[in-house]
């Protein structure tokens, strides 16, 4: 089953795009990056869009990573890059769960401990099956020539992890 080298991982806030990402990596021992590290400092502060478009420049010119991320404004430049597309379409309830889930945890894609529900994030949460899923959908239509990979389920895209690692 071939994977790909440049992997891109899409979904909502909640979603669990960032353990999904890491499991990816352990099948695939490809380089992870997680953009929340990139654009977001430990004080909740971030770098600007300049610095950010240009240290993700730098990543999509290498050869082999899995970059994980929703980040809608550079969506098209990744798609463009990438050779691998998992799009994790869940349920409301599924990634509000998973944003309730992550609150006073130490994580790996993010710079702080969430310590209690941000109300932008819920926000971000309630409409990205409106704004954000549709514009997903619609790239993922422009490039279809991409291995593509959309999940419904976290056991769907456990199944298909459990799958790839069996075929690496």
């Amino acid at each position: 089953m071939e994977i790909g080298h440049k992997i891109i991982v899409l979904g909502c806030s909640g979603s669990g795009k960032s353990t999904f990402s890491r499991k990816l990596q352990e099948v695939t021992g490809l380089p992870l990056v997680h953009l929340d590290n990139i654009w977001w400092r430990s004080d909740k502060s971030h770098i600007s869009r300049a610095e950010f478009d240009q240290k993700l420049d730098e990543i999509l010119q290498g050869n082999q990573w899995i970059v994980d991320g929703d980040f809608s404004r550079t969506y098209e430049v990744r798609f463009k890059t990438c050779d691998t597309i998992i799009f994790l379409d869940y349920s409301l309830d599924e990634c509000m769960n998973g944003i309730k889930e992550r609150v006073g945890k130490v994580r790996t894609d993010a710079p702080w401990i969430e310590q209690s529900l941000d109300p932008e994030l819920v926000k971000l949460v309630e409409k990205y099956e409106k704004e954000n899923r549709p514009v997903v959908l619609s790239l993922i239509d422009k490039y279809s020539q991409k291995n593509t990979h959309v999940f419904r389920s976290r056991p769907e895209a456990d199944e298909w992890l459990k799958i790839s690692s069996k075929h690496d």
